[in-house]
């Protein structure tokens, strides 16, 4: 089984109370990479330009992401700015966001790329995610990400999207703005009659929901004493998360509560370092380890 994945890469410039970092490799399709790849090989969609320091690219390689389908751009490579007061890791403040190359945008792939087994749309504009779509042969299993700014000014874009996907994943601020509801279960089932099949809602330090016609589960989150910096952790989750389904192949109860414990668990990683600082060196042994620790919080 294989796995593509859409979105951005970029350059975050993070400040927290633990410090501040510059020109970090960062954005949705690189974070979700990082976690994906312990479980498939990754092949990554998106752009950036030419100021790109080649460091990344070539830590991305080193990986084992595949890159076939990652564009180089005339403008500047996308940058994102933002920090995080100390005890609100939940709220990021964007300083500043260089949309760069993002602009004009249209996702391209090699030809055997098409019929890869599954998909994952993470967060970049739903006009670009229906693009890569429509690229795609027959897809086992498709997944989407989004966050507020689509949700608000591309609302339509992104609800003909859910109508194509079989997986959304959502934290629970976004869950409520497209749904207009304030509580988080009937958030999921009206998310459920948008239709995806499988509804996932992170819930940030509170853990996560998840909702299906079948069954419905929730779990917490790994109890992290100190967080650094909770950029990307989403896209980590949601690596995780398809990375394990993509290893497993056959999606039921007991491999979706696997794959939201390996998605929770590389999460509690991602938080504890700037940027990739913790999850580029995981390797399955630890994950494992701590994923064991884990289930007996939540054991009876």
């Amino acid at each position: 089984m294989s796995l593509i994945v859409l979105g951005t890469v970029a350059l975050d410039n993070i400040k927290t109370s633990s410090g501040m970092k510059k020109d970090l490799l960062g954005g949705s399709a690189a974070h979700f990479s990082m976690s994906a790849r312990l479980f498939t090989i990754v092949h990554l969609v998106g752009i950036i330009g030419a100021d790109f320091p080649k460091r990344h690219i070539q830590f991305l390689r080193k990986k084992g992401i595949d890159l076939t389908s990652l564009t180089v751009g005339n403008e500047k490579s996308f940058r994102w700015t933002g920090e995080y007061k100390k005890g609100d890791y939940n709220n990021a403040i964007t300083l500043a966001t260089e949309l760069g190359v993002l602009l004009n945008y249209t996702p391209e792939i090699a030809h055997h790329q098409r019929n890869l087994d599954n998909v994952f749309l993470a967060n970049i504009d739903p006009d670009v995610q229906m693009k890569l779509l429509e690229l795609m042969g027959k897809p086992k299993l498709i997944g989407l990400d989004s966050m507020n700014l689509w949700i608000e000014h591309k609302r339509q874009s992104l609800f003909k999207l859910m109508k194509k996907v079989d997986l959304f994943v959502a934290n629970d601020g976004e869950a409520c703005a497209i749904t207009k509801e304030s509580n988080l279960v009937k958030a999921a089932k009206a998310l459920r009659k948008m239709g995806p099949k499988l509804i996932v809602v992170k819930k940030g330090e509170h853990g996560v929901l998840f909702y299906s016609d079948n069954f419905m589960f929730s779990f917490p989150a790994y109890p992290v004493d100190h967080v650094v910096d909770p950029t990307g952790a989403g896209d980590t989750f949601a690596g995780g998360l398809m990375g394990y389904l993509t290893k497993t192949k056959k999606i039921n109860d007991k491999n979706l509560r696997k794959a939201v414990l390996y998605a929770t668990t590389l999460a509690s990683f991602n938080v504890e370092g700037f940027g990739m600082a913790k999850t580029a060196p995981l390797t399955m042994a630890k994950v494992n380890e701590r994923m064991k620790e884990l289930v007996k919080f939540i054991a009876i």
